[in-house]
């Protein structure tokens, strides 16, 4: 028996940040993303004798390991194995099958759009389906954020992972002691196809490490820092301003409630921006942008424009002669799935 899985990467429309801890756990957090129809992949598979093999397919790392040993936890395939030695410990007695453990991405690390923890998401949902573990979607982004963030010790919030698990336009609600609500939204038709048809996501060439922006981030909301801290609460309004805009169609309102949310994220930490990203937001408004942001921590990976539809081909072509890339998507209402071959 194979199977396979897939969750879907995200775009942060709003309150990206406030779902770090502390954050979260002193004044509670709000964050406003949708899902797009790319995504990360997990295939299973059982192997003969008494090893487990881990392979990032995208990437070309491989890595087998005897499964009478402890796995080490470190390295360019940790969330493989992270996920692999979580779910050994936690169902399976301490047992460590002889396994394929195989992945893929359609975004690069690095990318704004959530692709490790969307992977790691697909990877519990693939063992969830492999061993017929009764895990629903709260459990399976808990248990991928756990094993992120407390086990691997990797920086970030959570809305990644309940955005992958969930999958579909979500205004989610983060408070202290893990508590997460997911409030799906049922979004109107031709607001899904304007705001397709209005966003430009771009691609800088540069694929950034979050970690250090949110550990920075981390650092000054525990050191009360009082600018950041107060952005911050900005970022949460505007989360909620954007659930509103978006419920009700307010396009307008959606532009100027994604830029205001752009500025407050700034004013976060060093390195949100950069010389780089200053240029493109500048390009981008000398060309018909009406909005724009980070995907994302901030620092570089992909950049999202809102525009009026006549004015993104415009919008495009001068992005492109930049250099970077641009992306084209449809937004799925569908999280984390799982099927079975053979």
């Amino acid at each position: 028996m194979i199977v396979r899985a897939r969750a879907p990467l995200r775009l942060g429309l709003a309150g990206g940040g406030t779902d770090v801890s502390p954050y979260c756990d002193r004044y509670g957090g709000r964050v406003m993303n949708a899902t797009i129809d790319r995504y990360a992949y997990a295939i299973i598979a059982p192997r003969d004798g008494r090893e487990a093999c881990f392979h990032a397919l995208d990437v070309g790392r491989e890595e087998t390991h005897a499964c009478d040993r402890a796995i080490d936890g470190s390295g360019s395939l940790r969330l493989l194995k992270g996920v692999y030695a979580r779910v050994s410990r936690d169902f399976l007695n301490d047992e460590r099958p002889p396994l394929s453990v195989k992945t893929f991405s359609d975004a690069p690390p690095g990318s704004g759009l959530g692709s490790s923890s969307t992977m790691v998401v697909a990877l519990v949902q693939a063992f969830a389906e492999y061993f017929s573990l009764p895990l629903g979607e709260y459990e399976v982004a808990q248990l991928a954020y756990d094993i992120e963030r407390k086990d691997l010790q990797l920086a970030g919030g959570k809305q990644d992972q309940y955005a992958a698990a969930f999958g579909g336009f979500n205004f989610m609600e983060f408070y202290a002691g893990d508590r997460v609500i997911v409030n799906p939204l049922r979004i109107k038709d031709w607001v899904r196809a304007e705001l397709e048809a209005s966003l430009v996501l771009y691609f800088t060439g540069v694929s950034r490490a979050s970690a250090e922006i949110i550990d920075q981030q981390v650092k000054n909301i525990g050191a009360e820092n009082h600018d950041a801290t107060e952005a911050t609460h900005r970022l949460k309004e505007e989360a909620i301003r954007m659930k509103e805009c978006v419920l009700k169609g307010d396009l307008r309102g959606l532009e100027a409630t994604m830029q205001a949310g752009w500025e407050a994220k700034k004013r976060m930490a060093a390195g949100i921006s950069n010389p780089l990203i200053d240029r493109m937001e500048a390009l981008a408004f000398a060309h018909g942008a009406r909005a724009a942001k980070v995907s994302g921590a901030g620092g570089g990976g992909f950049m999202m424009f809102l525009c009026d539809p006549e004015d993104r081909i415009g919008l495009s072509r001068a992005l492109l002669a930049e250099g970077g890339s641009i992306l084209d998507f449809h937004f799925t209402q569908q999280g984390a799935g799982s099927w079975r071959i053979g």
